[in-house]
Order: C-alpha cells, then sequence, then structure tokens
C-alpha cells in the first residue's frame, strides 16, 4: 500500500467507526475502500471485521452510562448475538469465494435500504416506548438476534441498524439505551467472527490495524459528538458508497 492508501484507510476507519456508533453501516465504507485498492472481496471483508472490532468496542464504551443496568439482560442478548456471528463466518469460511461475491451485492441493497429507512425504523421504536413498559423480547428477540449475527458474521454491512430495528420492536425500550446495548451485541459479533478469522483466514494485517486504530478514534467521536452529524447527509453518502460498491461487485 502506498502512504496515501494508508491514509485514505484510516479516514475510512475513522468514518466507520463514527457512523457505526451513532446506527451502523460503516463497513458501506470500509469495504468499498478496500476494494479499491485491489484486496480480493473475502479477504477485504475479513480484514475489514478484523480491522472494526475495536471501534465496536470504542463506541459501547463511549455509551457506558446508557449501558448501566442492562448487564444481565446483554448476556442473554450476546449468547444469540454470538452464536449468529459464529455461523456466519463459518459460511463465510465454507462456502465458495465465487459465492460470497455474488452474495454480497444483495446484502449490499439490504444494507441500503435499511440505511434509507432507518428513520422510520426509529420513529417505530419511539412510538413503540411511549406505548408499552420495557418488555424481555422473548424467543422472538433472541432469534431475531441470531439472525442479525448471522447476517453480522458473513457480511455485516448496515448490522448496527437491522440490530436497532430488531430490538426497537421487541423491548420498547429507550432508544438511546437500545444503540447502546447495539454497541456491545455489534462487538461481539464481529469479536467472534474476528477471532475465528484471525486462526483460520488469510487477514490483511496492515489495513486491518489502520482500520483498528481509525475505528477506535471513530467509536469515541460517535459517541461524543455523532449525534450532531446531519442525518440526512450521511445516509445519502453511505448509500452512494454502497451502490459504487455494488457496480464494483459486478463488474
Amino acid at each position: 500500500m502506498t502512504g496515501l492508501e494508508q491514509v485514505a484507510v484510516f479516514g475510512a476507519g475513522v468514518a466507520a467507526g463514527t457512523i457505526n456508533t451513532i446506527v451502523g453501516s460503516g463497513s458501506l465504507i470500509t469495504f468499498p475502500t478496500l476494494l479499491a485498492f485491489g484486496y480480493p472481496p473475502v479477504v477485504a471483508n475479513v480484514s475489514n471485521t478484523v480491522g472494526l472490532v475495536p471501534g465496536s468496542v470504542s463506541g459501547a464504551w463511549g455509551y457506558r452510562k446508557e449501558l448501566a443496568g442492562q448487564g444481565r439482560r446483554l448476556i442473554r442478548l450476546g449468547l444469540a448475538s454470538g452464536l449468529g456471528g459464529l455461523s456466519g463466518a463459518l459460511l463465510l469460511l465454507v462456502l465458495p469465494a465465487s459465492a460470497f461475491k455474488a452474495i454480497v451485492p444483495a446484502l449490499i441493497v439490504l444494507a441500503c435500504l435499511l440505511v434509507i429507512f432507518q428513520p422510520a425504523i426509529t420513529r417505530r421504536m419511539e412510538e413503540r416506548g411511549r406505548k408499552a413498559p420495557p418488555a424481555d423480547g422473548g424467543l422472538l428477540l433472541l432469534a431475531g438476534l441470531f439472525g442479525a449475527g448471522l447476517y453480522g458474521g458473513y457480511f455485516g454491512a448496515a448490522q448496527g441498524v437491522l440490530l436497532l430495528g430488531i430490538m426497537g420492536l421487541t423491548l420498547r425500550e429507550d432508544i438511546q439505551r437500545i444503540n447502546a446495548a447495539k454497541n456491545v451485541l455489534a462487538a461481539i459479533v464481529n469479536g467472534v467472527a474476528a477471532v475465528l478469522f484471525i486462526v483460520v483466514a488469510h487477514v490483511a494485517w496492515r489495513p486491518a490495524l489502520l482500520l483498528a486504530v481509525g475505528s477506535t478514534i471513530g467509536g469515541q467521536i460517535g459517541a461524543k459528538a455523532g449525534r450532531r452529524l446531519p442525518a440526512g447527509a450521511l445516509r445519502a453518502i453511505i448509500v452512494v458508497v454502497g451502490i459504487v460498491a455494488v457496480v464494483r461487485l459486478l463488474r
């Protein structure tokens, strides 16, 4: 990698860490960046997952006040997310690279749609929070988190948006506390997948480390000042980058 490319990957990591902490979908910035610099899709995905784990942890730490009192709940929900993440990572390693290249464009389109409809998801969450007391979500929540973890372990773009929607529709909890829990669950999914990838897959370590440092900084930015970013502009950037990634993968 050239010096300029390293700076670009680091900057993408900062942006992804910020975006992931606020809502999710930061991989729609970093994954296309790695593709643009010549990394094969599976290697780019594996390295991206490994590199963004510290950012997820950083974002969760930044939301630690909102996490107060959620410890017991997060143990239960984290098990479902972790099992899903491990299953998705195993699928990535077992299926041929051609399958990943064929499936991921559809997943990116899904991620872009989730980003576009995120305001409606947020409004729905707020309405549910006003109408009913908190609930544990039951088996529906656990099944949904397993599915989100499966998606996150395999690819992961907009995993955070998916987690927000699932928990918002089942927990009927304050949105900021749900967002804090989302950061923890995303860290668990990415962390489980990353451990597996480090052990048995090929990781491009230089970009992964650049993403790790950048996303850690971005996690703190997202936790402290990210809510001030214009939401519409942020969504537009993410969707445009996602479309670029789809076009590149389909060429």
